[in-house]
């Protein structure tokens, strides 16, 4: 499968980077199937940091690691109860695993709001997930060992205008 990563500079040989950010899946390298997603990624990285550009990087995954023994893999196979968990305690700074790749959908900022409401208390499970099934969750795959790394094969880089 073709994989891609949206940021502000050709990423050859990703690297595990501590986030000062909290992010669905906890600190790792992220990647997407869809390209549109990554190329969205990039904007906002450029935007963030006023980089002068933004690059998606192509990378090929084996199918066959998402079901490699030697791996640690959880894969969310929707935006249930279990994933809502999941990244709501990650957010909030609290890690909450040892995988080596987690792969599931993205909270992005069209949902953040629903999020928010929930940590609040404002909804409960069940509202949260009714609300998110209504948007178009595109998905994320977090590598976060280094052995996971090894198994992304570096295609190309696209600039971005």
């Amino acid at each position: 499968m073709l994989l891609y990563h949206g940021s502000t500079e050709i990423i050859e040989f990703p690297k595990l980077i501590k986030s000062d950010r909290f992010l669905d899946f906890g600190n790792g390298f992220y990647t997407t199937t869809n390209l549109e997603q990554a190329i969205r990624w990039a904007s906002i990285k450029k935007r963030r940091t006023e980089a002068d550009t933004a690059y998606v990087s192509v990378y090929e995954l084996d199918d066959s690691v998402l079901s490699d023994k030697n791996l640690s893999v959880l894969i969310f196979r929707e935006a249930d109860a279990d994933w809502l968990e999941f990244i709501t305690g990650n957010r909030r700074g609290n890690p909450q695993h040892k995988y080596d790749i987690v792969k599931g959908a993205v909270a992005n900022d069209t949902i953040y709001q629903t999020l928010l409401l929930y940590e609040a208390g404002a909804y409960t499970v069940e509202d949260t997930i009714t609300r998110l099934k209504v948007h178009s969750l595109f998905d994320q795959i977090a590598f976060h060992s280094e052995k996971a790394l090894n198994k992304l094969v570096f295609r190309e880089s696209v600039r971005m205008e």
